[in-house]
């Protein structure tokens, strides 16, 4: 079956948090897509609705058998069973995890630039945040272990938040890199809590490595962060998964999410994951060689047309990571600049930490035509950029 993504979805007047945008603006920030979900799912979803009964949801066995076969399967990573909970979304049990695993005053470690909520799941939780930044050498990111490990060092720190694959910059991690990663933070009795809620959208032919994989002490000192919501764009339906390998750490997180209560489904959240994972496995390659030429496009245009910028190559997520260095300007002044004079709203890199602040974040998950008009706003608003600015 051939499944359509040029098509446009009117998202305007769906209380669309990306789309909450003025007339004439075009959003391309937030991580969601602007593709409906895979017909299956919509499907499966529309037999559960028909059912009309909207009672308190529990977890059956198929919801196990469909995240445990997906990784086995699509990422060469079998879990077990017991690993598994259910939880409404990666962010409430990072969340939940913080809370449980360390006490106010400590210390999270996170890599900038990263997804900027970490911060948030520390600073709310009562923690400090402590960062490792990555290496920006020669267009690419790469960890500095020298510093990591005198991080890791401070007693002070009991948690590190891993992104993986690594969201801004769409870095896939290899496995000698998350193994150090796992040793060091072993050495210095520090867990890893592992957000892989990317992992699924990479170039076609490349996938992404579980970070519990990686070695016998990356797996018993973890807790990894899966779910569907990013491939399938099924964020509003709050589902995700925790898979924790280790025993004793495993039942602190149970009770974490079942004491801040995000570990109950609602009506559709089994029925979407499941689905997902056990019927959808052509529509999202489809969707990863759509959004990979959408990346190629991008790279191509802005290198032709742009060559002030720069696009930071990478394997995974459907953003794109890009260097305004050269513009002279930092990410505030030129993201609101762009938006001011031609409506495309970009990401500013400093929500990701004072690393990103000379980088823009672009969303491609979206149909050609509008991949297309955000180029050429993109444009218009670097050029206007000198003539303009001040």
């Amino acid at each position: 079956m051939i499944y359509d993504f040029d098509t446009p979805v009117e998202r305007f007047g769906t209380d669309s948090i990306k789309w909450n945008v003025k007339e004439g603006e075009l959003p391309m920030w937030v991580a969601d897509m602007d593709f409906k979900t895979a017909p299956e799912i919509i499907e499966a979803i529309g037999r559960r609705l028909e059912h009309g009964v909207f009672g308190y949801s529990g977890i059956g066995d198929e919801w196990y058998e469909a995240y445990i076969n997906w990784w086995a399967t699509r990422h060469g990573y079998k879990m077990e069973k017991k690993w598994l909970m259910f939880t409404t979304g990666v962010i409430p049990g990072i969340s939940s995890t913080v809370r449980k695993l360390t006490t106010p005053g400590e210390k999270v470690l996170i890599q900038t630039p990263v997804y900027n909520v970490f911060t948030n799941c520390a600073v709310n939780n009562g923690c400090e945040v402590v960062t490792n930044p990555l290496r920006y050498e020669n267009g690419s990111y790469s960890m500095d272990f020298d510093d990591l490990e005198q991080k890791l060092s401070d007693p002070q720190v009991t948690l590190m938040i891993l992104c993986n694959p690594q969201n801004p910059a769409g870095r896939i991690w290899d496995r000698e890199t998350l193994a150090e990663v796992g040793r060091l933070c072993h050495e210095n009795n520090v867990t890893v809590v592992s957000d892989e809620i990317h992992c699924d959208i990479t170039t076609p032919g490349v996938s992404y490595v579980p970070f519990a994989s990686c070695s016998d002490i990356c797996r018993d000192n973890s807790i990894t962060l899966l779910a569907p919501t990013k491939a399938f764009n099924l964020a509003g339906l709050k589902t995700a998964c925790i898979s924790v390998p280790n025993s004793r750490l495993r039942h602190k997180i149970w009770r974490a999410i079942n004491t801040d209560e995000v570990a109950e489904p609602n009506s559709f959240a089994v029925t979407a994951a499941v689905t997902a994972f056990s019927k959808c496995g052509e529509w999202l390659d489809q969707l990863r060689k759509y959004i990979y030429t959408n990346r190629v496009r991008v790279t191509e245009f802005i290198k032709e047309n742009i060559p002030v910028l720069y696009v930071v190559p990478g394997d995974a997520t459907y953003l794109l990571w890009i260097d305004i260095s050269k513009t002279g300007y930092k990410s505030h002044y030129v993201a609101e600049h762009i938006r001011k004079t031609t409506g495309l709203f970009l990401t500013e890199g400093v929500h990701y930490g004072i690393d990103g602040d000379d980088f823009l974040r672009l969303n491609v998950a979206c149909p050609k035509v509008t991949l297309e008009d955000g180029l050429q706003r993109l444009k218009e608003g670097i050029l206007r950029l000198n003539c303009d600015g001040a």
